[in-house]
Parts: C-alpha cells; sequence; structure tokens
C-alpha cells in the first residue's frame, strides 16, 4: 500500500479548498462589491472597477489551481500567486491599509505554506513538481 495515499487526499482537499476561497472572493467583489468594501474596512465610495477586476481575477485564478492539479497534480499557480500575493500585501502595502490587507497575506501565507507541506507529503517535493 502507497502511504502518500492519505496525504495525496489531503494535499487535494488542500486545492479544493484553496480554489473555493478564490471563488468566493471574486463573487463577493464582483456582486457585492460595497458590502465587500466596507467589510473588509475600505471606504466603499471608491470607483468599483477595480475592484471588480480584481474578482474577476480570482475567479480565473481559481479555475487555473483547478485545471493545473487536476492535470498534473501541480500547485505551480498556487505557489506563484500565493507568494506573490503575500509580497505584495505584507511587504508593499502599507500597514496602514484596512485590517484586511495584513489579513490578507497572513492568511495567503498560511495557504502557501500549507499546500508545500502537504505536496511535499504527497511524495510531490521536487521544485519542479510545485
Amino acid at each position: 500500500m502507497n502511504r502518500n495515499i492519505p496525504w495525496q487526499r489531503l494535499e487535494a482537499v488542500g486545492v479544493g479548498l484553496v480554489v473555493m476561497h478564490s471563488l468566493l472572493v471574486g463573487i463577493l467583489l464582483i456582486f457585492l462589491t460595497g458590502w465587500t468594501l466596507k467589510f473588509a474596512g475600505f471606504d466603499h465610495s471608491i470607483n468599483f472597477f477595480f475592484p471588480r477586476q480584481s474578482g474577476a481575477f480570482h475567479i480565473v485564478i481559481a479555475i487555473g489551481y483547478a485545471l493545473e492539479y487536476r492535470r498534473s497534480r501541480g500547485i505551480t499557480l498556487i505557489f506563484l500567486a500565493k507568494f506573490t500575493a503575500v509580497v505584495f500585501l505584507l511587504m508593499l502595502s502599507s500597514w496602514n491599509e484596512a485590517w484586511s490587507v495584513p489579513f490578507s497575506g497572513i492568511t495567503d501565507g498560511l495557504m502557501l505554506v500549507g499546500m508545500a507541506f502537504l505536496h511535499g507529503q504527497a511524495g510531490r517535493s521536487r521544485v519542479e513538481d510545485l
């Protein structure tokens, strides 16, 4: 019996959760833009175009995560997107932003570390397998 099978199942669940997270954020940003911005601590009187564009990006990237994992069991796109999000949200943004900026950076970092761990435990720990 392959001892990696439970880890491979957990990895698939992890990818599913990351996909659902991005889909939910995307849907909220597109369809409930004002409420989402207010909840996240932003002034919702700003123009909604860029938050909605961000929502569309979240949906596209979620589909990309799912397709890559389905086709090759890879998480390269998750790794690149989450790494970029952590750098942008925690290092390049002002910590005087809304509460959701550092919170999102921390949660994206946790998703990145968690998925890298599960990927390794599933027996796919080589860098080229990310």
